[in-house]
């Protein structure tokens, strides 16, 4: 689709614009009538306008002022378009008007802020039902991994921990407009009720985790050295020898229970 709006790099704009994955993502999305969806970046109105076709109402919150007035003016035969011009970590989801229980959010995100918007959305997660994101391949490997392999890391822990998650199906370069130099893929998210892992402190667990991952290559022995001695490593059920990429989210969740119990002791 040709369009005088070109996508600005430093924003991190790909538009959509292949149509099968559009129909795709909406069978995956399954808008109903009356729901309560929020996207975020809906750039030229690839995905926006297929889902006010299918609902008649939409909340989108976009940060690139060109795109307003024209998403504004396609949308208005289609149904209500509430757009919000934002940065998206800058909005308090609770606040968004109507102020549904909670949101359906859906969004191509940019590559260079992916991460910071899956902390926000995480952190925001009581006002959101579930969440099917564009992002990099890569990034959503490493959003599902399981313990083992090199895409486990923080971001697998931190997500899971609140919510169930699903790889959908890839997308090629060629579906974008400028075609990005990797492949992208769809993820569902879909925040629980209680966390994975039963933890005693959220911002223990998250600091716990951040410590094993920014050293990946030693042994936890070494990394928690401040924290555990190795036989209390091994009372935890943990091989003093292991390395981060080994432990599952429960294995996590003890450390930093035992570190947050510590803490506490006067």
């Amino acid at each position: 689709m040709n369009h005088p709006i070109r996508a600005d790099k430093r924003l991190g704009q790909h538009f959509l614009r292949d149509e099968s994955v559009i129909h795709r993502l909406l069978a995956a999305i399954h808008p109903q009538p009356g729901e309560a969806l929020l996207e975020i970046g809906p750039g030229l109105g690839a995905l926006p306008l297929p889902l006010l076709r299918e609902t008649g109402q939409l909340t989108a919150i976009e940060y690139d002022t060109r795109l307003i007035a024209p998403l504004t003016a396609r949308a208005a035969p289609l149904g209500e378009l509430h757009l919000i011009h934002a940065d998206i970590l800058d909005v308090d989801l609770g606040a968004i008007p109507p102020q549904p229980e909670r949101w359906r959010l859906v969004g191509n995100l940019p590559y260079n802020l992916s991460s910071p918007i899956l902390f926000y959305c995480l952190a925001a997660r009581a006002h959101i039902a579930d969440m099917h994101f564009m992002l990099q391949k890569e990034v959503v490997e490493r959003i599902t991994a399981v313990p083992g392999g090199k895409d486990y890391g923080r971001l697998s822990l931190m997500t899971q921990l609140w919510c169930d998650t699903a790889a959908l199906f890839t997308i090629p370069p060629a579906a974008f407009a400028p075609p990005p130099k990797v492949d992208s893929a769809i993820v569902r998210l879909v925040p629980r009720a209680t966390p994975t892992w039963m933890i005693d402190d959220e911002a223990i667990f998250a600091a716990t985790v951040s410590r094993a991952f920014n050293q990946r290559r030693k042994m936890l022995r070494h990394t928690f050295a401040a924290w555990f001695s190795p036989d209390e490593l091994a009372a935890l059920d943990i091989d003093p020898t292991a390395r981060p990429e080994t432990l599952d989210g429960a294995a996590y969740a003890r450390l930093a229970n035992a570190h947050y119990h510590k803490e506490q002791l006067p």
